[in-house]
């Protein structure tokens, strides 16, 4: 008989232990790891195209186009893509240039002016898919809406400030195409200016173009060997305002802030800020909200419109008189066209305390009493 140890037993219980853990570990199969999760696939920008009917520096409508196509880049950074042409013709070229945009992938096109109105209803006809926004003008489809700014809301406030400082009592006006638009920015420069000096009269001359500094030049030239101490534009250069500084008249900047093309001439600019609606309707297209068969029309209350850089030798009650329409244009207490008004002819257009609405704005074609010659017919 063989007679164990304790302390034999013991090393025997603790060699069993150690190989029935080596025979366990050698038997045991290793658990497969696990995948690494596959990289989120990153959205592809939204491509965005804007068709310029100038150049981006004539200092007004174009610029401030592009202006807010750069603030729509800070807003949303990587999520977007832009592009723009400019200088398109109101022509057949529109066509093909917007085309071009849509056969490219961009998916929200802007045309901002409102000669593109019919090619961008053809070429949305063929793209369904895109988003078609157009500026100014009436017509829309299921893919295809407008937005506009109340254009005239600035020139009322030019037209006050004009009123205070002419000292002839004769306005003049640099006039570009026969719309609707145009001859109603015309009618409220003129009712501003009256409705702080009675006395007041408008000569207009037309140059047929948006952009041609050349013609704009000659038309301000014009205005002022005809008598005319104060011009307004309704054209996209800052031609007019150059020219009334050399002459020795003031002027006023439009659409974007023309100060500094003419400093001593300067009475103030009626800007248009484009971008709250750039950023609205770019953000309805990344968030599926995006609708056509519809338009805007902002103005002073949106943040689209407004008066700025006022020279610094208009009387203060003038500025005063600037700053209560632009809190009146923002709360709606005020209402530029309210009878009431009478046309050239001294007929009533607009019986008292009637408020014209947006359909009567859209289809101004007359001039108001005070604005010499006749409206051309249009394009």
């Amino acid at each position: 008989m063989t007679v164990f140890s304790k302390r034999s037993v013991l090393k025997l219980a603790a060699l069993t232990t150690v190989a029935a853990a080596v025979l366990v570990g050698c038997g045991k199969k290793e658990e497969p790891k696990a995948a690494a999760p596959a990289p989120v696939a990153k959205a592809e920008p939204l491509k965005i195209a804007f068709a310029y009917v100038g150049p981006v520096g004539d200092g007004g409508w174009t610029f401030a186009h592009d202006n807010a196509r750069k603030a729509l880049e800070k807003e949303f950074g990587d999520k977007i893509v832009t592009s723009f042409v400019e200088k398109v013709p109101e022509s057949a070229d529109a066509e093909r240039v917007i085309r071009d945009m849509a056969s490219q992938g961009n998916k929200l096109i802007f045309g901002t002016t409102f000669g593109y109105m019919e090619p961008m209803l053809k070429v949305a006809a063929d793209f369904k898919d895109v988003k078609f926004e157009h500026a100014t003008g009436f017509k829309q489809a299921e893919n295809m809406r407008t937005y506009d700014s109340r254009t005239y809301e600035g020139a009322y406030m030019a037209g006050v400030i004009a009123g205070k400082m002419t000292k002839s009592n004769t306005l003049g006006v640099v006039a570009s195409i026969p719309i609707p638009e145009v001859i109603r920015n015309i009618n409220t420069f003129t009712l501003g200016a009256q409705s702080v000096n009675p006395k007041i009269k408008t000569r207009v001359v037309w140059v047929n173009e948006w952009f041609n500094p050349p013609k704009e030049t000659e038309a301000a030239t014009s205005l002022i060997n005809a008598g005319a101490d104060v011009l307004f534009q309704n054209t996209d250069s800052s031609a007019v305002l150059q020219t009334a500084e050399k002459m020795g008249k003031r002027a006023f900047g439009w659409d974007s802030d023309m100060t500094a093309y003419g400093p001593k001439a300067h009475l103030g600019s009626a800007i248009i800020n484009w971008a709250p609606y750039y950023i609205k309707a770019t953000k309805d297209a990344l968030e599926g909200k995006w609708t056509g068969n519809s338009g805007i029309w902002w103005g002073v209350k949106e943040g689209a419109i407004d008066m700025v850089s006022v020279a610094a030798d208009v009387p203060e009650d003038t500025k005063k008189r600037v700053d209560e329409i632009r809190t009146g244009l923002k709360d709606g207490s005020l209402s530029i066209w309210k009878g009431p008004i009478v046309g050239q002819d001294g007929k009533e257009i607009l019986a008292k305390d009637a408020v014209a609405d947006d359909k009567f704005l859209s289809g101004v074609n007359f001039y108001v009493k005070g604005v010499e010659g006749k409206v051309p017919s249009g394009k």
